[in-house]
């Protein structure tokens, strides 16, 4: 017992920075993606320069698993196209086009009632009355959206962006349960599931904008960072080597090192990385209303996750 008490900390420490590492390089994701969009970029460009890019790096340590003898079972293709056409696909073109109409910190907020719909999902299918904790969290969720928003002021809402944002909290509500049920023994690795998903999304991203569904453009104008004028291709490698590939891995390695629950506190710094990011990178700054609504959604989310079970 001496002994496992004794290795918590050494195990525990180093995967709180790797959980760390983890929500900033998806922060960053909502800045890296206003950068394009600002000089003409559709957000379906961006969505397939993140997908492509990251199928692109993870196609290396793919081949490495696959070559030392990895084989896919019964449902582990179902389960990657599902990931790469919900999650993945769905999640980047919803919420990238939110970021197009509204601030990274409101879109990413509006995508994080993600925990909300899914308890209202499970609550209307399965019939289980949530815990007034988890209650308490969905209220404070609601309030400070509002606040986010700036509804009291009169502010003007942009409803075509709100509408993308909550396309992308369904689609991260999906990844969560998606998520869940492929890290169970009979599903396929995180990085399997993650590289083959990026490949999937990738296509189907691709498919939509060459029928027209939706605008696909983009230019060679250099962006803007940080007052830096960048080439275009900065902004499209950062986007998928940082805010993709490095995110996701780094993800996986800190649900293994703290599992799940412990992580997905921890992986709410993405929200306030974002917002830091978002007034860093591309002169985004929050409101004193917008950041006190913005607090309340983070401790609404991380209260219904203490409460409800995983």
């Amino acid at each position: 017992m001496g002994a496992a008490a004794d290795r918590r900390p050494t195990r525990t420490a180093p995967g709180l920075a790797i959980a760390l590492l983890s929500g900033l390089a998806f922060g960053l994701a909502g800045p890296f993606a206003a950068s394009l969009l600002a000089v003409g970029w559709s957000p379906l460009a961006v969505a397939l320069g993140r997908l492509a890019g990251a199928a692109l790096l993870l196609g290396v340590p793919l081949a490495v698993v696959l070559a030392r003898g990895w084989r896919p079972r019964a449902g582990h293709l179902r389960a990657v196209v599902v990931y790469g056409l919900v999650p993945l696909a769905g999640a980047q073109v919803c919420y990238f086009s939110a970021v197009d109409h509204l601030s990274v910190g409101v879109a990413l907020l509006i995508e994080y009632t993600a925990p909300v719909l899914l308890l209202g999902w499970t609550w209307a299918r399965g019939g289980a009355r949530p815990r007034p904790a988890t209650l308490l969290g969905a209220g404070l969720a609601v309030v400070g959206l509002v606040l986010v928003l700036d509804v009291a002021r009169g502010a003007e809402v942009d409803v075509v962006g709100v509408l993308w944002g909550l396309g992308a909290a369904v689609c991260l509500a999906a990844y969560f349960r998606l998520s869940a049920d492929a890290s169970g023994a009979d599903g396929p690795p995180g990085l399997v599931l993650t590289a083959g998903g990026a490949i999937v999304g990738s296509a189907v991203v691709l498919l939509v904008g060459i029928t027209g569904l939706l605008p696909l453009t983009a230019t060679t104008a250099p962006i803007d960072l940080a007052g830096w004028s960048a080439p275009w291709w900065v902004g499209v490698t950062l986007v998928a080597a940082l805010s993709t590939t490095l995110a996701y891995l780094t993800g996986i390695a800190a649900v293994g090192r703290l599992g799940s629950r412990l992580a997905s506190f921890v992986g709410l710094s993405e929200v306030l990385f974002a917002v830091l990011a978002a007034w860093w990178l591309v002169a985004q700054r929050p409101t004193l209303t917008q950041i006190v609504g913005g607090a309340l959604v983070v401790v609404a989310v991380a209260l219904i996750r203490w409460a409800e079970p995983a």
